[in-house]
Parts: C-alpha cells; structure tokens; sequence
C-alpha cells in the first residue's frame, strides 16, 4: 500500500474528518462512521489535504488534463486546493471550475465559478465522498452542458466502498453509466487494514463495520 494512503488515514483521524459512532447517512442509511470534508477549516489542513489529492490524481490520472470541477459546495475547496498542489508538487498548472446553486444573472453570470468550460478540455471531476452517487447524476449533465468536455475521471477523498443505487460500489455505478474512470485516495476496506494494524477499533466497532457492509456492501 502506498504511503501517502497511511498518512492520509491518520491526518484524516488528526483533523477530526472522519469519525466512528452512529450515524445517519443523507441517503438514509444508519452507518458505523462518517466522513465530513467540511472539518478541513485551516490553511495548512487544506494545503496537506490537496497534496493527497494530488498524488492519487496523478498515480490514477497523471497529469494530461486542463480543469479540476469541484461540485458545489464542499467540491469548491478540494477543487482550489488541489490546483494549488499540482502545481506545487508537479510543477502541473490546471484551472479550476465549479458549479453554482443558483444561476447568476448579474456580472460575472451563469452556473460556473472559476475557469469557464471551452470545447475540448479535459476534465477531472473532485468530490469529498461519494455514497450513492446522487450527487454526479446532478453534476455530469451541467458539466456536459456547457462545452465539449472529456472527463477523465472523478476523484474522491474516501470510497466507503459499499452499494450505491443498485448491487455495485456506487463508483463503479457512476464509472460504469456515464463511461469515466473513478477513484479515492484510499477505500475504507485500506482504512480499516491500517486502524486493525493500530489497533485504533476496537472488537466491537469492527463488528459493526462488519454488520454494516453484510447489509450495505456490493453483491458483485
């Protein structure tokens, strides 16, 4: 396993972005942990965040495309973010773009933030984590409607690794309709290897993780 996965683990763990308890998920789902991008709140947070994205663009990627589209809101930062560590780390100038809520019709108008889409960009779509895959039935057409884009894949910090709408990982789902690679920094099945390695679960969390993927996990 790559290193950068491991140490990704454990800055998750320092920023307090993901977490173990009871939760309930937005698709419904009462789940064992939970992961919030939204716990990145500080300089040096974000700049370390955007380097691991970075790195798993480049090991799944590389380097041949133009733009980075964070969808709103939480895709904005990690969007930013890892612009700026591409840059820094691979000396790789992309631009950034997202998406609004609301379309603007004063100045600066339209649905995009940043970078305007023009025919022939390649794309990487950034997320924070992706459970059912709702939020790319949002963003892919608003993306394909703007310009003649090729995405060439969709990155997320974390793949819970579990069903999305149907039987498969809902990356696999998303991978699969729309015709674009996926992938995450690390899975949960690498996050639980390294925490059993530390002994940072318990007995009883290891159960109800293990409970929770018989219920949620992929049938195929």
């Amino acid at each position: 396993m790559e290193e950068y996965k491991k140490e990704f683990v454990s800055f998750m763990f320092r920023c307090n972005a993901l977490k173990f308890g009871d939760f309930t998920l937005k698709s419904g789902r009462k789940s064992p942990f939970f992961m919030n991008a939204g716990a990145y709140v500080t300089g040096s947070q974000l700049t370390e965040l955007g380097r691991y994205y970075a790195k798993a663009i480049y090991d799944h990627f590389g380097l041949d495309f133009d733009v980075l589209f964070g969808p709103a809101y939480k895709g904005i930062p990690l969007a930013v973010a890892t612009a700026m560590a591409l840059h820094e780390l691979y000396g790789k100038e992309v631009r950034y773009c997202a998406n609004r809520k609301e379309i603007k019709d004063h100045g600066d108008k339209g649905i995009l933030l940043g970078t305007k889409l023009e025919d022939g960009d390649r794309v990487v779509m950034i997320e924070d984590v992706t459970t059912s895959g709702k939020s790319m039935d949002e963003t892919v057409p608003i993306v394909r409607a703007q310009a003649k884009v090729e995405i060439k894949g969709l990155i997320v910090s974390l793949n819970r690794n579990e069903k999305g709408k149907g039987t498969k990982t809902a990356l696999t789902e998303i991978s699969e309709e729309y015709g674009f690679p996926t992938a995450a920094i690390v899975s949960m099945p690498e996050v639980v290897s390294i925490l059993k390695e530390k002994d940072a679960l318990d007995g009883e969390m290891l159960k109800r993780i293990h409970e929770y993927y018989e219920q949620y996990g992929p049938k195929e």
